[in-house]
């Protein structure tokens, strides 16, 4: 059967989904820093970063442990330390990131 634009709705989609998770300025790069890194601490992710708010960063952080892409670690002791990592879900996204890597370092323009 035909598909039909009359009758769709991108918010049905499965691409509707997954840009809902990733969507943000920041979230596909702390995806890849949490990659590229593994367990990474609170202020390390900001400075990888660079220009980023604390608020923006904590919003975007734990948007992204609600919908189960990264893990939380938090040790008791003063001063708190805190790490982040990618969870099995947000590993299941790799993939697609390292096809969006390569596909930039093809892309890009050369010096």
């Amino acid at each position: 059967m035909p598909k039909n634009i009359q009758t769709a709705c991108f918010k049905d989609t499965g691409f509707s989904y997954t840009l809902s998770l990733i969507n943000g300025k920041y979230k596909m790069t702390i995806l890849y820093c949490l990659m590229e890194f593994g367990s990474v601490r609170y202020n390390a992710l900001k400075r990888y970063l660079g220009c980023i708010s604390h608020k923006t960063l904590s919003l975007s952080l734990k948007e992204m442990q609600q919908d189960g892409l990264i893990h939380r670690k938090q040790w008791l002791q003063m001063p708190p330390k805190v790490e982040y990592s990618l969870s099995e879900k947000g590993k299941s996204l790799m993939k697609i990131l390292d096809l969006l890597c390569l596909w930039g370092e093809k892309h890009k323009p050369r010096k």
